[in-house]
């Protein structure tokens, strides 16, 4: 999670694509515990031996809306568990207080609503891009990404 190793002394920056910015504290379970009336609820499936996935039949429309349809499939299919130990992982201090920050908010995303990314990356004090795109923007929109990541780069090299 970049939000607790941004804290190491070689991170001059951060940069959050479509991502949680927990605050001191916040895990993305505390985070994602009780979405707003209305905000899409993401297909994680049941935890299996301490690890979780997403459905894949539900993949493509919650995290890859606007990714091709082969590669949404391949996404889905070749995803790797995560430890439900992750998702409770709390943040001690939040590198972004102390270093400055970029967030681009993806404005469809289907797994972290962008009224969150919206109120995470003004909390965090980013500079701020949205892009029309899915919560897989990383890859459907790869130009707006790779841009943001340079002007973080350039930005944080001029101070």
């Amino acid at each position: 999670m970049i939000t607790e190793a941004g804290n190491d002394p070689k991170v001059g920056g951060l940069v959050y694509i479509a991502a949680f910015a927990p605050d001191r504290g916040e895990s993305v379970a505390s985070l994602i515990k009780d979405p707003p009336a209305g905000a899409p609820v993401p297909p994680i499936l049941p935890p299996q031996d301490g690890y979780l996935t997403l459905d894949k039949a539900k993949f493509a429309a919650s995290f890859a809306a606007d990714v091709d349809s082969t590669k949404a499939e391949f996404m889905a299919n070749s995803q790797v568990p995560w430890g439900l130990e992750a998702l409770n992982g709390a943040v001690s201090e939040p590198a972004w207080r102390k270093k400055p920050s970029w967030y681009l908010i993806a404005t469809e995303d289907k797994m972290i609503p962008p009224p969150a990314q919206q109120a995470m990356s003004k909390r965090a004090g980013a500079s701020v891009v949205e892009v029309k795109g899915s919560h897989a923007i990383y890859v459907s929109q790869p130009r707006p990404v790779a841009a943001l990541i340079e002007k973080a780069a350039t930005d944080g090299a001029a101070k």
